[in-house]
């Protein structure tokens, strides 16, 4: 399911992204979302570094046409992308048994010891993943020049308008306990609670409205 209306604000536009905007979305990710706790501990302290291999997961998170074709991005009134979040359908959030396997090379790309990280994390957040039909949001993130400004609020109004017409339930995960006080302004709720790479994390569910 991908929205074919757009939601104006006064400072963005939050609109379905096309496949030409996928490369600039994912740097602007990137650079959005170098100092999550999640990434310092998979990647490591250099941001330049850390800024890389960031780049590189979502390249990877990119080669799949689920992920693209569910991708949402904030424009500014230049047209810049400034925002933007993905979301995977019911019942395709998890990869298979076979995916898993295939998984495992591609995440070694990234270097042997942040690979094991990734892989690491990704199994914890597979673990808690909600046993509930759900659409499993994320990543959401915002140019790192512009965060503080509501463009994240913005994308979230968008996204669970989406989730209240279709009346559906909404799942996520996040590594940043400011982020879990944001969430629930839009109707997320706290389900668990774990420590991945040594990060503390939550995992919220929220019902439509």
């Amino acid at each position: 399911m991908t929205t074919t209306d757009r939601t104006h604000s006064p400072d963005c536009t939050v609109e379905p992204a096309a496949p030409a905007d996928i490369p600039a979305t994912i740097e602007m990710l990137a650079r959005g979302m170098r100092d999550n706790p999640l990434h310092v501990a998979a990647f490591g302290t250099d941001p330049d570094i850390r800024e890389r291999k960031v780049l590189q997961m979502f390249q990877l998170l990119a080669r799949n046409p689920a992920i693209v074709a569910n991708t949402m991005v904030a424009r500014d009134a230049e047209g810049t992308i400034v925002g933007a979040y993905s979301y995977s359908e019911p019942g395709s959030c998890q990869p298979s048994g076979v995916a898993k396997l295939l998984m495992t090379p591609i995440l070694l790309t990234l270097g042997v010891g942040n690979g094991r990280r990734a892989a690491s994390w990704l199994r914890a957040w597979s673990n808690h993943d909600s046993s509930e039909r759900h659409y499993h949001f994320g990543p959401l993130g915002v140019d790192a020049h512009l965060q503080g400004q509501g463009i994240g609020s913005e994308l979230m109004r968008a996204f669970c308008q989406e989730m209240d017409e279709v009346n559906e339930n909404a799942y996520l995960e996040t590594d940043k306990e400011i982020n879990v006080g944001f969430y629930r302004r839009f109707g997320f709720e706290v389900i668990g609670e774990d420590q991945v790479i040594g990060v503390p994390n939550w995992f919220m569910l929220r019902r439509p409205a």
